[in-house]
């Protein structure tokens, strides 16, 4: 008898380091299925942008290409707050 089994799994984790008073934070999510794994990795030091690391393995464990491996994710923050900006206005009517 054949088994039609198939699985998922979604992990976070977040650290954050102190030295010298100053704190830097780690955040990994990686979601996981039978066609592979997705990664996003952030870590942001004091006074500086978020670095953003974004890859993906498949099934087989290789690794794919890695677009925009690590970015300023400054302009998207500045977008998403705009953007919920202008919805909040719709809602409220104005």
């Amino acid at each position: 008898m054949q088994s039609n089994s198939t699985f998922q799994s979604f992990t976070t984790s977040s650290s954050s380091t102190t030295i010298n008073g100053q704190t830097t934070s780690h955040a990994k999510a990686t979601y996981s299925d039978p066609s592979g794994t997705k990664t996003q990795s952030v870590r942001q030091a004091p006074g500086q942008t978020p670095l953003v690391e974004r890859y993906e393995t498949d099934g087989a464990g290789r690794r794919g290409e890695v677009k925009g491996r690590i970015q300023d994710v400054t302009e998207e923050e500045g977008y998403e707050e705009r953007i919920e900006g202008e919805y909040a206005k719709r809602e409220g009517g104005a």
